[in-house]
């Protein structure tokens, strides 16, 4: 008989890792070793200073030629497709968690965008959307004269 030493961290951590796969299931409608096919969803990151906008998009794997950007009627759309690169072996792969498939994601924006100088760049797999705001509408001192 062999002792195996008991290590209650470890049985913790695999429970909170099981209870977190079960909850990914259900709040996406699929379990989670089912990741090869169907819409995902890339972590976005939205950032303002006093000059534009800038949204982050990790699209990690992608090139300039998989992702659409578009602008129209004031909403930003983000769109793309991630593929298997292996498909034919699909049935060898044991486990597979990246998600694969077509992505959207659009976002509402300010009438203080101008949206003729908008410019989008791919830099290490993240895409970067930057959204002027145009000269009219940003933020300016006005100095007070004491007479």
């Amino acid at each position: 008989m062999t002792l195996v030493r008991w290590r209650p961290i470890r049985e913790r951590d695999q429970f909170h890792h099981d209870m977190n796969r079960l909850f990914d299931s259900f709040w996406t409608g699929r379990a989670a070793t089912e990741g090869i096919a169907g819409a995902w969803t890339p972590a976005v990151n939205i950032y303002e200073d006093d000059d534009r906008y800038t949204v982050s998009v990790a699209l990690p794997g992608l090139t300039e030629s998989d992702v659409h950007v578009n602008i129209e009627n004031n909403m930003l759309t983000i769109s793309g497709e991630r593929k298997l690169e292996n498909e034919d072996a699909q049935e060898n792969y044991k486990r597979i968690e990246q998600y694969y498939g077509e992505f959207t994601r659009s976002f509402a924006l300010p009438n203080t965008i101008d949206t003729e100088q908008v410019e989008a760049t791919m830099d290490k797999g993240v895409l970067h959307v930057a959204l002027p705001k145009r000269a009219e509408t940003k933020p300016r001192s006005i100095e007070v004269k004491v007479h």
